[in-house]
């Protein structure tokens, strides 16, 4: 009677396993075959142009960059920094458990909500530009940042700490020479993965960053409305008129595939890490 559970139980799993990875595949098979064909070198390398009624994502394209860059240098320091303290300094632990509680309950909250409050605060305060498009992504993935550089630090055995405190290094040393390099893998994954959410957004930054499809540099472009890849896709999917529809499904394929490499390069620089180790 048990082994009949148990081979119904794995046959459940294995039915569902296969079922999610079919639905997956057949998504971005039919993403890719619909896109692919559209990509041209004159698409990535163009503006769009409403007046000669041609479609380029190359604003778009570099506003993806600007914004990544900008929230990425931003949340890395901030998420990592609040980790280190709430592990390894913070003694009042009922304050760090409210604290993690906080994190996980606003890692849980839909999009649109952050960029409600990104649209009240920071586009009221810097109008609507990249960079309160970035400091929205900044908030929105500081509590992803914060509990994976948690979870890593807390990876780190404790003798290793000791051992280190033994030999006479202070605290920040043993941080910094010991625990930090311990659990780097952990904190480059979560970083990575982060990175893969903010390609993908699109609801908080419809409220922050705008629909410009203007060619701007990184300074001046921070300053001033832009579309990201995602905030493209959305406004050339809705747009009635020659090659939008087209144009969204190569957007669309692009995403696919830089969210592939980005799920790789993590999986890639965890195993790196991991060897390192050894």
């Amino acid at each position: 009677m048990r082994k009949a559970k148990d081979l119904l139980r794995m046959g459940a799993m294995g039915v569902s396993t296969l079922f999610t990875c079919v639905l997956a595949a057949a998504l971005m098979g039919y993403v890719l075959l619909k896109g692919l064909p559209q990509l041209s070198w004159e698409l990535l390398t163009t503006a769009p142009s409403y007046l000669e009624d041609t479609v380029g994502i190359l604003p778009d394209l570099l506003n993806t960059l600007y914004l990544i860059l900008t929230a990425v240098a931003l949340v890395l320091p901030l998420g990592v920094g609040a980790a280190v303290y709430l592990g390894e300094y913070a003694r009042n632990k009922k304050l760090v458990g409210i604290i993690e509680y906080a994190a996980e309950t606003l890692s849980g909250i839909p999009s649109i909500i952050y960029g409600l409050v990104g649209m009240l605060v920071f586009s009221n305060l810097l109008g609507s530009c990249l960079l309160s498009g970035a400091l929205t992504l900044v908030v929105m993935n500081l509590p992803t940042v914060m509990r994976t550089t948690q979870e890593s630090l807390k990876t780190v055995p404790q003798s290793y700490r000791e051992g280190a405190f033994g030999l006479g290094a202070g605290k920040w040393r043993v941080i910094r020479t010991v625990v930090l390099p311990g659990c780097v893998d952990g904190v480059v994954t979560g970083c990575i993965l982060s990175v893969g959410r903010m390609l993908g957004e699109t609801a908080a930054l419809l409220y922050t960053a705008g629909f410009a499809h203007t060619m701007n540099g990184f300074f001046s472009g921070l300053g001033s409305s832009g579309a990201t890849l995602s905030v493209a896709l959305y406004v050339y999917a809705k747009e009635p008129g020659p090659g939008r529809r087209e144009a969204a499904f190569a957007i669309a394929a692009i995403l696919i595939l830089l969210t592939l490499c980005i799920d790789l390069l993590s999986t890639l620089a965890k195993r790196y890490f991991q060897r390192r180790q050894l």
